[in-house]
């Protein structure tokens, strides 16, 4: 084991390697609570979701720990679990199965991309400050979710949202829960989302918001309400031109979102544990193939896209430095199979905290797009500002997508606008005008 982790050659032990994999743990543990909760507005089985979840994060990074031997560990991505639960199933009506399979195909394209040497192509082609602006836009609506599971965000006729009651149970348990949480970002606590959503849920259950579970630990919920439904769905649905074209643009979406953010987190974990070498990653191919592999195994199983998470900085920080780290951390999340009674504690008050954070760290990417520039700073906000004002992820990169080469044609500079970005405006215009 240790020669095939290069212990030596990375300077590291299995003590600094446990460590690392059970703080990295820690750091996205949140995932396993909070994605059955927002793939269960979707209608899915939460139970079955929650074991889909957790048994996709184990095999998506014991992939990445054996093939790709990076301490990166993946589970399925926020963002990506809003945009298929609110976008895809509540906004545009389609089954929650068929967004499954768009999951899927989203996978095998990935890997297809990945193997036929061509991300280098897609990277280019779409401008940085889009994928910024993309980023976050979905920073932005998943802080608007955990405001409104917060009740601070509340629906209003005259003007179609408003401040809430902020007095109100609910909403003071999820102001606890938030100042919890930023009290331990702050002070630079790993797995501080984690330990804030704990410590919520304590003070939920004393004060009888939250219901104590009926256990802690339990048998392993079953994944027969999501396992294939991938496939089985297909039979169930009638296919017209209109869903078909819905689909693509959904897998598009999928696409998008997963590629960039698993790019721009390997290059980002790499970094931090010094990796990089004159500006490249070796074995990147191994390390976007194990995330491609790990989202199609995830759809089959019953969830929403699998990626890298940047959580995973904090078990480099630790002293993570080889696959070995992933692998603890993959044995980890098979523990925690045992433990989904605790999902009865998890409210929408309870998980408020951890959106509204996540959030605020994906909009962070604000700050790179250049704003002095108005041929990029109005497609860049129309992306950032359309996704949660339409409660879409794909309305706002799809209008985004649009204005970017229209803004660059006036501005004189439609040579420099990749080919590809004139063949996704005819596409995401399809969408916008006639779906």
């Amino acid at each position: 084991m240790k020669n095939y982790f290069r212990f030596e050659e990375n300077n590291t032990t299995y003590g600094k390697e446990t460590m690392a994999g059970v703080t990295t743990f820690l750091a996205m543990a949140y995932i396993l609570f909070v994605n059955p909760q927002i793939l269960g507005d979707s209608g899915m089985d939460m139970n079955a979701v929650f074991a889909a979840t957790a048994i996709a994060a184990a095999i998506g990074t014991a992939i990445m720990a054996l093939w790709g031997k990076y301490p990166i560990a993946l589970a399925p991505g926020m963002g990506l679990n809003a945009f298929f639960a609110y976008t895809v199933v509540l906004g545009m009506g389609i089954d929650w199965e068929i967004a499954l399979f768009g999951v899927f195909v989203s996978g095998i394209i990935m890997i297809l991309i990945t193997l036929f040497k061509i991300r280098e192509v897609i990277i280019n082609a779409i401008p940085a400050e889009l994928k910024y602006a993309a980023a976050s836009g979905i920073g932005l609506f998943i802080a608007f979710v955990g405001l409104q599971n917060a009740e601070i965000v509340v629906p209003d006729e005259s003007t179609y949202v408003a401040l809430g009651d902020m007095a109100s149970p609910t909403t003071l348990l999820a102001i606890f829960g938030l100042v919890v949480t930023v009290i331990f970002l702050v002070l630079g606590a790993r797995g501080g989302i984690f330990y804030g959503m704990a410590i919520t849920a304590v003070a939920g259950i004393i004060t009888g918001l939250v219901e104590m579970p009926s256990a802690i630990v339990d048998s392993i919920p079953s994944l027969a309400p999501t396992f294939g439904a991938a496939f089985t769905g297909l039979t169930e649905v009638e296919w017209t031109s209109a869903l078909i074209m819905q689909l693509i643009i959904v897998i598009l979406t999928f696409l998008f979102v997963d590629f960039f953010d698993t790019a721009g987190t390997l290059y980002a974990v790499a970094n931090s544990a010094g990796f990089v070498k004159n500006n490249k990653l070796p074995n990147a191919g191994r390390a976007l193939l194990s995330d491609a592999s790990a989202t199609s195994v995830g759809a089959v199983l019953g969830t929403s896209t699998t990626t890298a998470f940047v959580e995973s900085t904090s078990g480099v920080a630790a002293g993570g430095r080889t696959g070995f780290t992933s692998l603890v951390t993959a044995a980890l999340f098979m523990l925690s199979l045992f433990f989904s009674p605790l999902l009865a504690v998890v409210t929408e008050a309870v998980t408020a905290a951890a959106l509204i954070v996540v959030g605020v760290l994906m909009a962070a990417a604000l700050k790179l797009i250049d704003w002095d520039k108005l041929e990029i700073a109005l497609p860049c906000f129309l992306t950032v500002v359309v996704m949660p004002l339409t409660y879409s992820i794909a309305n706002g990169i799809a209008l985004g997508f649009m204005f970017y080469p229209i803004t660059m044609i006036l501005k004189g500079e439609g040579k420099n606008v990749h080919p590809i970005m004139y063949v996704l405006f005819f596409v995401f215009a399809g969408y916008i005008f006639f779906l």
